[in-house]
C-alpha cells in the first residue's frame, strides 16, 4: 500500500508530507484548493510525463517521495531484478524457511543499517517490505528517477508504478483503460491456470526448425555436387592423421640415405666385432665369480644388462637398415604426396591432421541433403502437431474466458444501476484474431465496453463515458475484480462527478467495500463518500504573500464532522447541515 507521499516545490505546495492508512482514505477540499496537484505529484513519482510546470515559482527544483509497504511475493521485486537491481530484503524469503532465522538475523548484528536489518527481519516474518520510489524534476524540465536511492528510467518507473498503484480518473490512460491488459485481467479474475505459452514456444520452436531445415536445404542444394567431387578427392587420397610428420621423417632420412647406411652399417661393426669390452669384462667376471663372492654380483648384473642393451641396439640397426634399403618409397613419391596432402588442407582451411574430420563432415553434410525431404516432412509433421496442440490448449482458454466475460458482465450490471447506470450496460467483448496475431496469450482479443444510451453500440470506456462516469464505471468493475491485479492502492479521482445523494452514498459504500481489499484514496465531492472513509484530510489553500496548499488530517471528532458539514451546506455551516453529516457519519459507522 502507499504508506507516505512527500512533496516539495510542486506548483502550490512548498513542503508537504502525508502519511497514510489502510482501508478507505478520503480527501476533500473545496474546488481549486490543490487535490489535482497530489494526484499530479503522485503521478510524476510513478513515471507520468515530467512537466516543467509543475516546478514552484521561484524553486530550482521539484521532488516528489512516495513510499510503499508491499509483501514480500509482491510483482514489483521481480520487475526490479529484471532491470538487474538488488533491494533489501527480496532474496531474504529464505530465511522464512530456516530453523536459524533468528541467528541470521544476528549474524548481520555488525551491520550499521539498522533499516536494512529491518528489511530483512521483515522478509523472513512475512512482514511489509519499504519500496521508496523519488522524482526530481528541475526547471528546464528534466526529471532524475530513483527506487531505494538507485537510479532508475523514467520506462521502469511507470512500470513499476502500474504494479503498485491505479489512478482512476478523467485523464488516466493506463489500467482499465488501456485494452491492452482487459484480456489479463479477464484472465486473472478467471483463474487461468494454464500451458498455453509453453505449447506456443513449442510451436514456434517447431516452426524455426523447419524454417532453418528449409534454408539449409535450398542452400545445400547448389554445393551439393561440391560435397561429392571433395568427397571423392578425399577418399581417393585416404588422408590418415599423424601421415604428414611420418612422411617428413621419412623423407629427411631417404635424402641422407646413404650416410645413413654408412653410419648404421659402422654402429653395427663396432658393436658386433670380436672386440666388445663388455663381453670381453662380462666373461672375465664370470669365472672368477666365485672366487669374489656377493661383491662382483653387482658388476655381473651391471655387465649382463649392459650386453642386452647392446643387442637391443644392435637388432634395431638391423631394422632401420632393411627399411631403408628395402624401401618401397623414394623422394618424388613422399614429396608428391605432401603435396597432394597441404593442397587439400588449403582448400578446405584445416591442417593435415584434421582431414580425416572434415571428411567425415563432408560427408554428413552430403547425407543431409540427400535425406532433406525425410528430414523435412518430420519437421513439418511436428510443427503441425505443435499447432494442433497451441490450438486445443487455446479453445480451452477460449471458452473459459467466453463463459467468465458472461459471469463478469453480468455482476457488473448489477453493481451499475445504484450508481446512477441503470441504463448503461458493460460488455466483455471478445474478438477472434487473424492466425498471423496468435501468440502465448491466445487467439482472441479481449476488450472492455460500455454503452451509456439505451440502442447505443458499445465502445472504448474512455470514449464513450463521462469523467465522472468512467470513474463509476471503473468502480463497479474493480468491485467486482476485487482480487485483481498486483496494486494494492487504488485512487478514484471524480468518482462523485454529477451525482449526489443515494447515488452517492452507493458509490461510498462500495468503495468501502473495495477498501476491504485494498487500499482506496478517493478525492470527492460528495459528503456521502467522505463519511464512509476510515480516514480523512482535507486540503485548503492557504493565502499569504505566496499561496500555498496543506493537507490536514482529520480526525474523528469535531472537525471532521465540520468538513462533512461544510461539504453539505457550502460556505455556511448550518446546524441542520452539523446534524445531516452527524447522521451521515453514524450511518457510516454502522455499516
Amino acid at each position: 500500500m502507499l504508506a507516505s507521499l512527500r512533496i516539495q516545490n510542486i506548483v502550490l505546495i512548498d513542503r508537504l508530507e502525508i502519511d497514510f492508512r489502510p482501508g478507505l482514505c478520503a480527501l476533500t477540499g473545496e474546488t481549486g484548493a490543490g487535490k489535482s496537484i497530489l494526484l499530479d505529484s503522485l503521478g510524476l513519482a510513478l513515471g507520468a510525463r515530467a512537466d516543467s510546470a509543475l516546478v514552484r515559482k521561484g524553486a530550482d527544483q521539484a521532488q516528489v517521495t512516495a513510499s510503499f509497504d508491499i509483501s514480500p511475493n509482491h510483482p514489483a521485486f521481480e520487475i526490479l531484478r529484471e532491470a538487474g537491481m538488488e533491494v533489501d530484503g527480496y532474496e531474504s524469503p529464505s530465511l522464512r524457511g530456516a530453523d536459524s532465522g533468528d541467528e541470521a538475523i544476528q549474524s548481520a548484528g555488525d551491520l550499521e543499517d539498522s533499516g536494512l536489518l529491518r528489511r530483512l527481519s521483515a522478509a523472513r516474518n512475512d512482514m511489509p517490505i519499504e519500496i521508496i520510489i523519488r522524482r526530481t524534476l528541475s526547471g528546464d524540465g528534466r526529471s532524475k528517477a530513483f527506487v531505494n536511492d538507485q537510479p532508475v528510467s523514467a520506462g521502469l518507473l511507470r512500470t513499476l508504478g502500474e504494479s503498485l498503484l491505479e489512478i482512476h480518473g478523467q485523464f488516466d490512460t493506463r489500467g482499465l483503460l488501456n485494452p491492452s491488459t482487459h484480456r489479463k485481467m479477464l484472465d486473472d479474475y478467471a483463474g487461468v491456470k494454464t500451458g498455453l505459452s509453453s505449447v506456443w514456444e513449442a510451436w514456434k520452436a517447431a516452426l524455426a526448425t523447419l524454417e532453418n531445415l528449409k534454408t539449409a536445404a535450398a542452400a545445400s542444394k547448389t554445393e551439393e555436387e561440391y560435397l561429392r567431387s571433395a568427397l571423392e578427392d578425399l577418399d581417393a587420397l585416404e588422408p590418415k592423421t599423424g601421415e604428414e610428420d611420418d612422411l617428413a621423417n621419412l623423407r629427411e632420412r631417404l635424402m641422407h640415405r646413404e650416410q645413413v647406411m654408412e653410419g648404421l652399417s659402422a654402429a653395427y661393426a663396432a658393436l658386433s666385432g670380436e672386440n666388445d669390452p663388455v663381453r670381453s669384462a662380462w666373461g672375465t667376471l664370470e669365472r672368477i665369480a666365485g672366487k669374489i663372492g656377493q661383491q662382483g654380483e653387482a658388476a655381473i648384473a651391471a655387465l649382463d644388462r649392459a650386453s642386452s642393451e647392446i643387442a637391443e641396439a644392435l637388432s634395431e640397426i638391423q631394422r632401420l637398415s632393411a627399411d631403408l634399403e628395402h624401401a618401397d618409397h623414394d623422394l618424388q613419391s613422399i614429396d608428391d604426396r605432401l603435396h597432394e596432402l597441404r593442397a587439400q588442407s588449403r582448400k578446405h582451411e584445416c591442417t593435415v591432421d584434421d582431414l580425416p574430420a572434415k571428411r567425415e563432415e563432408l560427408a554428413r553434410r552430403l547425407n543431409a541433403i540427400e535425406h532433406a525431404d525425410k528430414a523435412l516432412e518430420a519437421a513439418m509433421k511436428a510443427v503441425e502437431t505443435a499447432r494442433t496442440a497451441y490450438i486445443k490448449e487455446a479453445e480451452t482458454l477460449r471458452a473459459l474466458r467466453i463463459k467468465t466475460a458472461q459471469k463478469l458482465d453480468a455482476l457488473v450490471a448489477q453493481e451499475l444501476p445504484p450508481l446512477k447506470l441503470e441504463k448503461a450496460r458493460f460488455v466483455t467483448n471478445i474478438e477472434p484474431l487473424d492466425e498471423t496475431a496468435w501468440g502465448r496469450g491466445g487467439t482472441e482479443r479481449v476488450q472492455f465496453l460500455v454503452a451509456t444510451n439505451p440502442g447505443a453500440d458499445p465502445g472504448a470506456l474512455n470514449k464513450i463515458a463521462s469523467g465522472g462516469e468512467m470513474s463509476r464505471f471503473m468502480l463497479a468493475l474493480k468491485v467486482v475484480m476485487a482480487q485483481v491485479g498486483s496494486a494494492g492502492s487504488l485512487i478514484f479521482d471524480e468518482v462523485d462527478a454529477g451525482i449526489g445523494g443515494a447515488t452517492a452514498d452507493a458509490v461510498g459504500e462500495r468503495l468501502a467495500r473495495l477498501s476491504k481489499d485494498k487500499q482506496i484514496l478517493v478525492v470527492t465531492h460528495a459528503p456521502q463518500v467522505a463519511a464512509r472513509a476510515a480516514h480523512h484530510w482535507i486540503v485548503k489553500k492557504d493565502g499569504g504573500e505566496q499561496v500555498t496548499t496543506t493537507v490536514i488530517p482529520l480526525e474523528p471528532g469535531q472537525a471532521r464532522r465540520e468538513e462533512i458539514a461544510r461539504m453539505l451546506a457550502g460556505a455556511t455551516i448550518t446546524e441542520e447541515a452539523r446534524a445531516a453529516a452527524d447522521k451521515l457519519l453514524e450511518t457510516s459507522r454502522a455499516a
